[in-house]
């Protein structure tokens, strides 16, 4: 009989495979075909759910379920699943919980129907179960179950197995959600769990304490060094949870302090191998000297660096960053490089944060600099990054590297997107502006881009041109020449625009060499015709040179009356030639009139008449300034004031004020001053002499070691011991003993065991041989006597 019910049950189970596998074929067959999914009867559907077999009641959650993720109204089977929570199949119980989770809030009336029965799992002998019906009853957003819950935490702390433990600790922020009242009761349960030996417990309470307690900092004290252990065993969000906490603990609890200390020379390694030494320096820098529970730390996250997840590497520099010193930094620079062979959206975040790093530390990138040239295949947004890592260690490069770095810029000025070619050009002007000796060839670079046929790349060439030539005018005259040779060929208004601007910003250079005024009449011809940003240019090119054949003629009429008339009669003749000149200027018809002058007054006309309103009002601004020849000090200080060097900063200046790994700094700017919702700036460093006590830090019922454990054998620990003894009484003296070692007493030991086991075995030996004389005795004494009982009878 019972191997009937064996075969029996074998052959229900292999006809509920059966059926199932069935169905999943049927579904999948559906799926490739994309057919629309029909939805079952309200009845068949509730039938099923009704219906006393657990393979009925499974296959009717599923259709449930099915319906519930594509957006089906199931509020009507409420009751019908809900009833199956005190099911003992765990597939069941797994349903049946998805679906209150998902209708709890709708119908909280029903779902309070079902707590007894939740709460009795938490009893329940499989772990699973337990831990799945505390995550359900801490899921159900009913404010009235708040104590029910925090009583089921309560017993998940102390449960037996981790995975209920860890359960505990993710409902305690739903806890707090649905009752904010029980923070004090939920702290006592998270700092047990803080304290818990299993590191999944303790990483899910980390996530906790961040969410509801971040600023309990008190409550982290005794467990920082077991958090500090247990953090390489985590997992990723784990430890990205604890790294973040212990982040602020640091700044929190350990000061930073500096000592002064020479300075190393930095070598690098180049792509042949050899070794790239950077500037020699033989000042003084300041040193940071490390908390020895924070060398702790730093010391537990350079394991992760090899970590598979991404977010665990950024976080590791960061990490190191805000904390550490710049050996830690450049321990994290590889890793961090090693991510730019993930996918584009891991490359294009870790890029920002590469950029970042590089802004403070651009020598640790060197000996990655054929890591960052630009692939065809790159999206402009990668490429724009890439450019910016390569423009900031390109000054610390040797000339081998400069030059592949160059020409990789060059080959991608004739790159068919113009985002990516405005960027290569202001990538070369960004590699001329930082290191002199290569400004010639970007220079000449740029030069051969102005024939180009593209107007954006022209326009992009001659803005940076300018901003060189600004940086030393004086050698770039011929540079200026070159230039307007191309106004003919030009039809950029942009490109117009700037090479109209350098004649008249260096027209006073050379004054045996003025080619201003013949610029200046060509142009005229054209006024009518130039576009608007060229028009404007025109205009103050024609006001610079009027300004500058003012300034020349009222120094020829000073120096003439110098040398005519003597020194004490200087003033007033000075006074009276700049009156003579005013009227020769408003009696200008009485002789002939200079060419400047007609073509100021032409350039004048024609834009009097424009009908752009900001060319109007700027031509009655400089012929308001122009007014009174013999007074052009104003004129001069708004029209020839030396203009300041352009410097442009790298674009990602602006991001080294927000975290790195975080997502305001992948934003930039327009994530605000303060960055996105939620984003927190780390504390500053706590001040020295303020900082909690290291004691605090110490854990119950053992001692902090840091560094390499030192293994001592049991019989030197014992040596010392008998030293300490002997040195605390040294009344009492032991002869015998004095300076005996572990190895003399176990020696001792063993001759006094040998010695008692011969004792022992002489005894046994003595005693065998008395009393093998005794049964001798014995056996004569009996004989004996038997011989006089035969001798007696023989008497007789």
């Amino acid at each position: 009989m019972e191997s009937i019910s064996r075969v029996s049950s074998l052959l229900e189970t292999a006809r509920d495979l059966t059926l199932e596998a069935a169905q999943s074929a049927g579904s999948a067959r559906n799926f490739n075909s994309r057919i629309a999914v029909r939805d079952a009867p309200f009845v068949q559907v509730k039938k099923l759910l009704d219906s006393r077999s657990d393979r009925d009641i499974l296959e009717g959650l599923r259709k449930v379920i099915s319906m519930m993720y594509r957006s089906k109204a199931c509020l009507p089977y409420f009751s019908s699943v809900v009833k199956n929570v005190a099911s003992s199949n765990i597939e069941i119980k797994k349903l049946v919980y998805i679906y209150l989770l998902h209708y709890a809030e709708s119908e909280p009336d029903l779902a309070l129907l079902s707590i007894n029965t939740i709460q009795k799992s938490l009893t329940d002998q499989n772990p699973q179960v337990r831990a799945m019906a505390l995550r359900v009853m801490s899921g159900i957003k009913v404010p009235v179950i708040s104590q029910i819950v925090s009583l089921a935490i309560k017993r998940g702390c102390g449960d037996m197995s981790p995975y209920v433990r860890k359960a505990a600790a993710l409902a305690i922020p739903k806890c707090y959600r649905l009752d904010p009242n029980a923070l004090p009761q939920l702290v006592d349960y998270l700092s047990i769990l803080l304290g818990d030996k299993q590191y999944y417990v303790v990483g899910s309470a980390v996530m906790a304490f961040l969410e509801i307690c971040p600023n309990r900092i008190d409550l982290i004290h005794k467990h920082y060094r077991a958090l500090v252990r247990k953090l390489v065993d985590m997992d990723e969000w784990g430890q990205l949870a604890t790294i973040r906490l212990l982040m602020i603990y640091a700044r929190k609890c350990f000061p930073r302090k500096t000592t002064k200390s020479n300075q190393n020379n930095y070598k690098n390694e180049s792509f042949d191998g050899h070794e790239v030494p950077t500037e020699d320096s033989t000042d003084e820098e300041k040193t940071q000297v490390l908390d020895p529970d924070l060398e702790l730390f730093l010391k537990a996250c350079k394991p992760l660096l090899q970590s598979r997840n991404s977010a665990v590497i950024v976080a590791v520099t960061r990490c190191f960053y805000y904390l550490g010193n710049p050996d830690h930094l450049d321990s994290a620079v590889g890793p961090l490089v090693a991510l730019l062979r993930s996918p584009q959206g891991i490359q294009h975040i870790a890029l920002y944060n590469i950029v970042v790093v590089c802004l403070e530390r651009p020598q640790a990138f060197l000996i990655y600099a054929d890591r960052f040239f630009l692939c065809a295949r790159d999206p402009v947004h990668i490429g724009r990054l890439k450019m910016e890592v390569l423009t900031l260690i390109f000054p610390l490069c040797d000339s081998y590297r400069k030059g592949l770095i160059l020409s990789d810029f060059e080959q991608f000025t004739k790159n068919s997107d113009k985002e990516l070619v405005r960027d290569s050009v202001r990538a070369i002007g960004k590699c001329a502006q930082n290191d002199s000796k290569t400004s010639i060839r970007c220079l000449n670079s740029l030069l051969s881009q102005v024939s180009s046929e593209d107007g954006n790349l022209v326009a992009e060439s001659l803005t940076v041109i300018r901003h060189l030539i600004q940086q030393d005018p004086s050698s770039h005259a011929s540079t200026v020449i070159r230039l307007t040779k191309h106004l003919d060929t030009m039809t950029n208004p942009e490109a117009r625009a700037s090479i109209i601007w350098l004649v008249g910003e260096f027209a006073g250079l050379d004054g045996n060499n003025i080619i201003a005024p013949d610029v200046l009449r060509i142009l005229a011809k054209g006024f009518t015709d130039e576009s608007e940003p060229a028009k404007l240019q025109i205009i103050l090119l024609a006001a610079k040179v009027y300004l500058y054949y003012l300034n020349s003629a009222q120094s020829t009429v000073k120096a003439e009356v110098n040398n005519s008339q003597p020194s004490e009669e200087a003033a007033r003749t000075m006074t009276q030639g700049e009156n003579t000149m005013q009227d020769d200027s408003k009696q200008h018809d009485l002789g002939p009139e200079h060419q400047i002058a007609i073509l100021w007054r032409y350039i004048v006309l024609l834009a009097r008449y424009d009908p752009s309103y900001d060319l109007r009002d700027r031509i009655r601004l400089y012929k308001a300034l122009l007014a009174n020849p013999a007074s052009t000090q104003l004129a001069s200080l708004l029209l020839l004031a030396p203009k300041p060097i352009p410097h442009v900063p790298s674009p990602s200046e602006g991001r080294k004020g927000y975290l790195i790994g975080s997502s305001s700094l992948v934003i930039g700017e327009d994530a605000g001053p303060n960055g996105l919702s939620g984003y927190e700036h780390l504390p500053d460093w706590v001040r020295d002499g303020e900082q909690p006590d290291s004691k605090l830090r110490d854990e119950v019922g053992s001692r902090a070691e840091y560094g390499d454990k030192k293994h001592v054998p049991a019989g030197e620990m014992l040596d010392s011991a008998l030293r300490e003894k002997s040195n605390a009484f040294p009344d009492v003296v032991v002869s015998s003993n004095k300076g005996k070692t572990l190895d003399d007493w176990l020696a001792e030991g063993k001759d006094e065991d040998e010695d008692e086991s011969e004792a022992t075995s002489e005894e046994e030996v003595e005693d065998g041989k008395g009393s093998e004389e005794g049964e001798e005795t014995d056996d004569g004494s009996e004989s004996e006597s038997g011989s006089e009982e035969e001798d007696d009878r023989l008497i007789n």
